[in-house]
């Protein structure tokens, strides 16, 4: 299928395309940064989905919005770049799938507060694709990762007291892989033909744990 995913230069981005690709999909990617995937079913295109103007880009099949930042105006960025992407690529006859990357941080509001902001105007803006894009028999949904093992938390996690802090806070003691989120957004889009509409949590268990005192 033909795959279009933002942000791929590095990270959750990174990893789902160079998960596409194992599957023999067609990529293309559109990420601020030069390409860090050299594979000869993948194309990239170097631009800022919010400030430059998108390249066409025809029959796109699966949808990835995953192109976002950390108090680097978040909304204009997560949210507003993120619906220009959409509404450029999603709504034609031959999409099948529809995915955002958005963030724990939408359900528990914790964070900074326009990133957890963006996030949550994402999965909102998700369930509005979904109402519109069901015409198609296409499916939209986000998945909403707690901490991953990524460079943008690399501070955390090469820290061995802050990773034992941040790593007691969830149920299973541990954060997640860029591969394993990856994994994710391959079933979700490639594999599902029934959930719509949804939001899936992927925090090891942070928002669930509670501490019970008698």
């Amino acid at each position: 299928m033909k795959v279009l995913i933002s942000g791929t230069s590095k990270g959750i981005g990174r990893a789902t395309a160079i998960e596409f690709l194992k599957h023999n999909h067609q990529v293309i990617g559109i990420d601020r940064l030069p390409p860090s995937i050299d594979h000869p079913s993948y194309v990239h295109y170097q631009l800022d989905i919010f400030l430059d103007e998108l390249p066409t880009i025809d029959d796109v099949e699966i949808l990835i919005n995953n192109a976002g930042t950390q108090n680097d105006n978040d909304i204009d960025n997560n949210l507003k770049g993120t619906i220009k992407f959409t509404e450029q690529y999603a709504f034609q006859e031959h999409i099948k799938s529809v995915l955002f990357i958005a963030s724990s941080s939408a359900s528990s509001g914790s964070e900074f507060p326009m990133y957890a902001a963006s996030k949550g105007g994402v999965v909102a803006y998700m369930k509005n694709v979904a109402l519109r894009i069901a015409k198609y028999n296409a499916t939209s949904n986000s998945i909403s990762p707690g901490g991953v093992i990524t460079s943008l938390n690399e501070h955390i996690i090469n820290d061995e007291r802050l990773y034992q802090l941040v790593k007691n806070e969830t149920l299973l003691d541990k954060w997640a892989s860029e591969e394993e989120i990856a994994t994710w957004a391959y079933f979700v889009t490639a594999i599902n033909q029934s959930m719509t509409a949804q939001d899936i949590l992927i925090d090891n268990g942070e928002m669930a744990k509670s501490n019970f005192i008698w």
